[in-house]
């Protein structure tokens, strides 16, 4: 199985409440961008809803594509994810068939993963004649522990060519895919959690899912990990984070 199937399990799914939110700032300038009628959004390897729960309560409706089962049975249980206006499809991006129009489409950390080409082509299919494809990428601000913290991740993880630097929308351009017009990048958030599940959120990534690791490593994970950032935790064993999410939208080309 590629690391994209990792999403696919149930261990990964639950994981993902333990990622921090993105910054409600995201969520204006997203909706800053709707200017077509109706107001129809489709977010693409939606996970368990971060986006599209968030946007359902603020327009007509979303339709949440996510591949990975287990991702949309966790979602319906997240805040949000009952709404009646929020649809969720259990439906591979490239293969889509939903008819549109979509007033924005959407993707946070979800797009890389996709076959550019086919799934481009049909978002240009879908898209009013005003709407944006939007993608919402997120990331911590200024961790003091960050050195010491990428050397276990570097040691643990299953995808050794990481390259932190690369850029999903200028990858797009550079292919000849994609048309940017504009960018935005929120204000720092402040975000609190234990240490335990800011050590836990690291087994909602691909690369280093439980079920990627034997028992003795996962805890050998664990260990050196909190090691790494405990002594950073305040008096009541909450690590004080900030997390800025960029924001780049633009028309995919035909």
């Amino acid at each position: 199985m590629s690391l994209a199937g990792s999403f696919r399990h149930i261990g990964v799914a639950r994981a993902y409440r333990h990622r921090p939110p993105y910054p409600p700032a995201l969520f204006d300038a997203l909706e800053a961008l709707i200017v077509d009628e109706p107001r129809h959004v489709l977010d693409l390897g939606a996970g368990d809803g971060a986006l599209a729960r968030a946007l359902a309560a603020r327009v007509a409706r979303v339709d949440a594509v996510e591949i990975s089962p287990a991702m949309v049975d966790a979602g319906r249980t997240r805040p949000g994810g009952d709404r009646d206006n929020l649809i969720w499809h259990v439906q591979a991006a490239e293969t889509l068939t939903l008819p549109g129009p979509y007033a924005l489409v959407t993707a946070g950390a979800s797009l890389h993963w996709m076959q550019w080409a086919p799934t481009l082509a049909y978002i240009v299919r879908v898209l009013a004649p005003g709407a944006m494809l939007a993608i919402a990428e997120q990331q911590y601000h200024a961790l003091p522990w960050r050195g010491a913290l990428n050397e276990v991740i570097v040691r643990h993880s299953r995808n050794p060519t990481y390259d932190p630097s690369f850029s999903l929308p200028d990858e797009l351009v550079r292919q000849g895919l994609f048309t940017i017009h504009g960018r935005f990048e929120t204000p720092p958030a402040e975000f609190c959690q234990p240490v335990a599940d800011y050590i836990e959120q690291f087994h909602s990534t691909a690369s280093l899912a439980r079920e990627l690791m034997p028992p003795s490593e996962a805890e050998l994970f664990a260990d050196s990990a909190t090691t790494a950032v405990s002594g950073y935790a305040r008096d009541d064993g909450q690590l004080a984070m900030h997390t800025v999410a960029t924001l780049t939208w633009g028309r995919p080309r035909r």
